[in-house]
């Protein structure tokens, strides 16, 4: 009873969120929350209404995810117990298994994940596989665990990664990497840390990527998972290597494995898009005839097609114009950048469009490669024609500034009198005044009427020089015009304050 219960509960911990649904809903149980929730929930029924019903329904959803019989072995192995001692039978049976010994520790037998394979990475090539993909068992009901594993380095493994030439200071291109993701056998497994995760390798912990710390109010900070480079810390003989993972079991499966790979770098990468990546010049102009060609069944025609020569990651003109097969924009990011954001942050996304962008459908556009050697630096959108050619914007925003030019007024001289009177007003005052001084010889003959209208009045004239110029005939005339309005205000040289017109 004891047994079966510990099987249940073990099979229980690695069903997954529909799993666990079915399970509380076949047996009247709320099916709502995380995952954590629902494990806790079928936890605990599994401990407190255990029956042989519930147990069908428990081992019929095991069987329907995992059929082969291998996987409900190790489902049914207590918690407790250890891989290599799952059979308690005599020691031939222990041999049978591979159980052996290291200077006196019990060697663990390596549980391989049934079919577990792990996504390529662009920057990593496999060479050898030291570990595979190898489940974490859980020993007991503890939240934090420990998982050992050996592995050993032939001598021609450990000569490659002696004579490696290095990427960067102390980083050589061949490299002990350790990676960790799902226990899933359906599809390629990402890279996904468990919680509470710390890599010891011969006694020594390594480096694990932290978290990167995020800039939006409210999201968590996110882990980079990667692999981890484990070869400082190997003896690079024919001595044994062990590597102990501890992690958080909280219900989820993991697995871990261990390759020996080649690593690349951002430069070596872009070599290689540029020999095997580039899209000819015609097919591109192909592709843009295919968008703009006429569709009758379309109400918009579109007879162009703008396309920026600033790459939308650095916000500069495009170095190498790349983008994804599988997009459906002309738009093109810079490759170098791409390659070099992703080298430090693998995200691969399309910065256009936010679509997957693997490594392995990225292309070179040869036509925008052209037009960017053709163009000079302060052309930065160009437009796509129907017929596959096309033209630079500068042109038409030139244009409109010449356009503009051209139709600027030319606005003519407005007087503007310095008292609020009219410049009409003004001219005719000063044209009366400059009439009736002629007949007596005034001062004021200085005063002309230009052909615009305005009259010029010659402010350097004094009061002595109106008196010389026999001033008699108009002081008659002024007392005449006495009597019936106020004598004018006279500025300091003698001139008529309401006469004067200002340009």
């Amino acid at each position: 009873m004891a047994a079966e219960l510990v099987e249940a509960m073990n099979m229980v911990k690695s069903f997954r969120v529909s799993d666990l649904q079915t399970l509380l809903s076949s047996m009247g149980r709320s099916k709502s929350g995380l995952k954590q929730d629902l494990v806790g929930r079928a936890l605990k029924l599994v401990q407190t209404e255990y029956s042989p019903e519930l147990l069908k329904n428990v081992r019929q959803l095991y069987e329907s995810r995992f059929p082969k019989s291998s996987g409900w072995l190790a489902a049914r192995r207590p918690e407790g117990v250890p891989v290599a001692y799952s059979s308690i039978n005599s020691s031939s049976n222990l041999t049978s298994q591979g159980a052996d010994y290291l200077n006196g520790i019990s060697k663990p037998l390596p549980t391989p994940a049934a079919e577990v394979k792990l996504v390529p990475l662009p920057f990593y090539r496999t060479l050898d596989t030291l570990l595979p993909p190898t489940e974490l068992i859980a020993h007991n009901n503890e939240k934090l665990q420990d998982s050992p594993h050996i592995f050993e380095l032939s001598p021609k493994q450990a000569d490659q990664i002696r004579n490696a030439s290095e990427i960067r200071p102390g980083i050589g291109s061949i490299q002990v990497v350790l990676r960790i993701c799902y226990t899933d056998s359906i599809g390629v497994q990402e890279d996904q840390y468990p919680p509470n995760i710390a890599v010891k390798v011969n006694q020594s912990y390594c480096h694990v990527p932290g978290y990167y710390p995020s800039n939006k109010p409210g999201v968590e900070p996110r882990r980079p998972c990667r692999p981890v480079n484990i070869t400082p810390w190997l003896h690079l003989s024919s001595v044994p290597n062990r590597i102990t993972v501890t992690w958080g079991n909280f219900g989820k499966r993991y697995s871990v494995a261990v390759y020996l790979v080649r690593v690349f770098t951002a430069a070596d990468l872009f070599n290689q898009l540029k020999l095997c990546s580039v899209e000819r010049a015609e097919r591109c102009r192909e592709r843009i005839q295919d968008k703009l060609r006429f569709d009758p069944e379309s109400e918009i025609a579109t007879t162009g097609l703008r396309v920026s020569l600033i790459c939308p990651l650095v916000k500069m003109r495009l170095g190498v114009p790349c983008r994804v097969l599988t997009c459906a924009h002309l738009q093109c990011f810079d490759a170098v950048f791409f390659l070099q954001m992703n080298e430090k942050k693998p995200t691969w996304t399309c910065p256009v469009c936010d679509k997957p962008a693997p490594y392995e459908l990225l292309t070179i556009d040869g036509l925008l490669s052209e037009i960017l050697k053709e163009t000079s630096e302060d052309i930065e959108e160009i437009e796509y024609l129907t017929d596959g050619s096309w033209r630079p914007i500068r042109d038409d925003k030139e244009r409109e500034r010449e356009r503009e030019r051209s139709n600027t007024p030319e606005y003519p001289v407005v007087d503007i009198s310095t008292n609020g009177h009219s410049p009409a007003h003004s001219s005719t005052s000063l044209t009366g005044k400059s009439s009736s001084g002629s007949v007596g010889g005034a001062g004021v003959a200085g005063a002309a009427v230009p052909p615009g209208g305005g009259a010029v009045v010659d402010l350097t004239l004094d009061s002595s020089s109106e008196e010389e110029g026999g001033g008699a005939g108009g002081d008659s005339e002024d007392t005449e015009d006495s009597a019936d309005s106020p004598a004018p205000k006279r500025g300091r040289y003698n001139y008529d304050k309401d006469l004067v017109t200002a340009y």
